[in-house]
């Protein structure tokens, strides 16, 4: 019973170094949170390199999502070269389906 007394006394003296031990840690935290939270705004600030884009000033501030380019007028992939892809992915399908079907004819031997 003793033992167990010593025990339990010696995690009670040690819980106040412990909490202690905490509560500089989150101090620690909390101060560098502070403290970089204040460069966001400097880094927005900096000043951009002489070959840099400007910057566009927009009035409300967002993307201008609804702006969708036109239609292209020439089509992207040729028919010639879609019609030989599309028999390409053919053939490696039918090649793959072969392949499994050799497989598990080996394995169900």
């Amino acid at each position: 019973m003793c033992d167990v007394r010593a025990s339990l006394l010696g995690t009670i003296r040690r819980m106040p170094i412990d909490r202690m031990n905490r509560g500089l840690a989150a101090a620690a935290l909390l101060a560098s949170m502070l403290a970089l939270s204040g460069c966001s705004s400097t880094i927005a600030d900096m000043a951009m390199p002489a070959d840099a884009p400007a910057r566009q000033k927009d009035a409300n501030g967002y993307l201008p999502v609804h702006d969708i380019p036109p239609d292209r007028a020439d089509p992207t992939i040729k028919p010639a070269d879609q019609a030989k892809i599309e028999q390409e992915l053919v053939a490696a399908r039918d090649r793959q389906a072969q392949a499994q079907a050799a497989t598990a004819a080996q394995s169900g031997k």
